[in-house]
């Protein structure tokens, strides 16, 4: 149905806690660059309005520290702008602090935790070969 794939790549020793949080900060820079991705309102039987939702499907992934790394470092390679999540950010408090502490590092020493794109499906699967699903 899709052409296109969502993934979230998250680092394998990751408290439940922290997979979450990251997850979820990821996946609004996925949806920031693709607003399009967003469909209607929910209504449920009451007439209660909830928020929209992706109206496509994500997969969530696992890999180490250095696969990871090879992730971002094909997609950077690719172009790609992708949402990324580095373990100096659980310490801040704010964005502005977010930023500063991402400035810090380079794709050769930054230490994801975390990783989105969206991509054709063929490329997602290339990209992030060697990740695997989430436990």
């Amino acid at each position: 149905m899709f052409d296109t794939k969502i993934a979230v790549v998250l680092r394998n020793d990751l408290a439940s806690w922290q997979a979450l949080n990251v997850t979820a900060f990821l996946m609004t820079g996925i949806v920031a660059q693709n607003p399009g991705i967003i469909g209607r309102p929910y209504v449920d039987r009451s007439g209660n309005t909830f928020n929209a939702l992706s109206v496509q499907p994500m997969i969530v992934l696992s890999a180490d520290q250095e696969t990871i790394r090879k992730i971002n470092l094909r997609a950077l390679d690719r172009g790609m702008v992708t949402s990324a999540y580095i373990e100096e950010m659980f310490s801040t408090g704010h964005d502005d602090a977010n930023r500063e502490v991402f400035a810090q590092f380079a794709a050769d020493d930054a230490r994801l935790v975390g990783l989105a794109l969206r991509a054709e499906k063929k490329v997602v699967d290339k990209i992030t070969k060697g990740a695997s699903m989430h436990q």
